[in-house]
């Protein structure tokens, strides 16, 4: 995410750093190289103007200039302005006075629609709420398989009529069964088309005016860059939209598209897709994505998606282990396995700050690769050796390498990465903390 964008601005800021205080010419030399930097990343011309215009405003002042430190002070600037950029304020789903309330996702073919509707459907349903699906894409014959496949996975029902029905009929049908379920949140999967056209907006048009829904988000690839905030203008016009939905963000390496739309369109991001799985929604935080973009990581969102994933039994008696010192091998295979449901391991790496440049080079299948050997290792160990691992010795190593297809110099790494780790945690339970971060993964 953002990738070709964060080393570039972090090679600006770096080449900054190196220089003490700053002149005029000096910073505006950086911003010429920050404009380049945001126009490679498809961010909208006028956007990167008024941007640019804020952040020269703000550097040029004398406490900036005269700064022993002013590097520090522009990252700060530039990262202010990214917030402002992306919308300042967190803008969440809004609920009707009375329940059921109707979220009405619209969007081209292609943008991710039908899986968009089950992942909310799924964040919905994490927060204890009763969701009804409404598969009202009559246009793509299998959008309506597909989404009665993920509700059936998800366990959240889908309602659904012949292909040949009204799919205005099939929305308002839909609402009474939701008055049958008790249903609180009702989400319409609409049709799209390869492009905007009458037929489909007055289709649209006419399911809201029907339905009268809560919410109407735009479900946007955030690939398509530019082309994003224009189709989210024209669906603007016709429905007037309460926020959007970007899609694919996982995949995008330039992010213009996130940069550009809430500033061109006024339209709040609700949320970002991030991945495959159900769970890949996140809700939408400015100022988490503005500090993801600056490589300065996004440690909230770690921890949110660390509390859904992980057994609060367990993590109260890992927090017992390490506080008394005793972190051993079965607890690492605990936490790996933990991790691994959490997302890829790419995502998770940009969401700890100064993480994305020491693993900068590592591929998803290599990082995926490496847990699975350290699985293979420790899985080979017996219960003994797992507890005490000073314990192994020569021909110890020899025959779990042989069980688990690796070398004794493999099983040398992990024991070195594991004590490493072992220190780390018994310094933090000292109250201490270490001086750099590189101890927490293999080098």
């Amino acid at each position: 995410m953002f990738e070709i964008l964060t080393q570039k601005l972090g090679s600006i800021f770096s080449s900054l750093g190196n220089k003490g205080r700053l002149s005029e010419k000096e910073i505006d030399d950086a911003l010429r190289q920050i404009r380049l930097a945001l126009l490679e990343a498809d961010v909208n011309f006028k956007v990167v103007k008024s941007f640019l215009a804020d952040v020269r405003e703000k550097a040029l002042d004398t406490k900036i200039l005269e700064s022993l430190t002013p590097v520090h002070q522009i990252v700060k600037i530039v990262n202010e302005e990214l917030i402002n950029v992306l919308g300042k304020e967190v803008s969440h789903l809004k609920a009707a006075a009375h329940p059921p309330s109707i979220v009405m996702l619209v969007g081209l073919q292609g943008a991710g629609k039908t899986t968009t509707a089950a992942k909310l459907a799924a964040n919905l349903k994490q927060s204890n709420h009763m969701v009804l699906l409404v598969a009202a894409d009559t246009r793509r014959p299998a959008a309506i398989d597909q989404l009665k496949v993920l509700g059936q996975q998800l366990d959240i029902p889908v309602y659904s009529e012949d292909i040949k029905s009204d799919p205005v009929k099939i929305c308002n049908n839909a609402v009474k069964k939701a008055d049958d379920l008790a249903a609180t949140w009702v989400i319409i999967d609409t049709q799209g088309r390869l492009h905007i056209d009458e037929i489909l907006m007055h289709e649209l048009v006419a399911i809201k005016n029907k339905v009268k829904p809560t919410e109407i988000l735009l479900v946007a690839d955030s690939m398509t860059g530019q082309d994003a905030v224009m189709i989210s203008e024209e669906f603007n016009k016709s429905l007037g939209l309460t926020g959007l939905i970007l899609t694919k963000l996982d995949g995008d390496a330039r992010g213009g598209a996130a940069l550009s739309i809430r500033a061109v369109t006024g339209i709040p991001i609700k949320f970002i897709g991030v991945g495959e799985k159900a769970s890949a929604l996140e809700a939408f935080y400015p100022d988490r994505l503005a500090s993801r973009i600056l490589g300065m990581g996004d440690v909230l969102t770690l921890i949110e998606k660390a509390e859904k994933t992980f057994d609060k039994k367990q993590m109260e008696q890992l927090e017992s282990k390490i506080r008394k010192s005793e972190f051993d091998l079965e607890d690492l295979l605990w936490q790996l396995r933990q991790i691994k449901k959490m997302g890829s391991f790419g995502q998770l790496v940009e969401m700890i700050p100064g993480f994305s440049k020491i693993t900068k080079g590592v591929s998803e299948k290599e990082s995926l690769d490496r847990t699975r050997r350290v699985e293979a290792i420790i899985l080979s160990m017996t219960s003994e050796e797992r507890r005490n691992p000073e314990i192994i010795n020569g021909s110890r190593k020899r025959r779990i390498a042989r069980g688990s297809g690796t070398s004794p110099n493999d099983i040398n790494q992990l024991l070195n990465q594991f004590y490493s780790i072992q220190k780390m945690t018994k310094m933090i339970a000292k109250g201490k903390m270490p001086r750099n971060f590189t101890d927490m993964i293999g080098r």
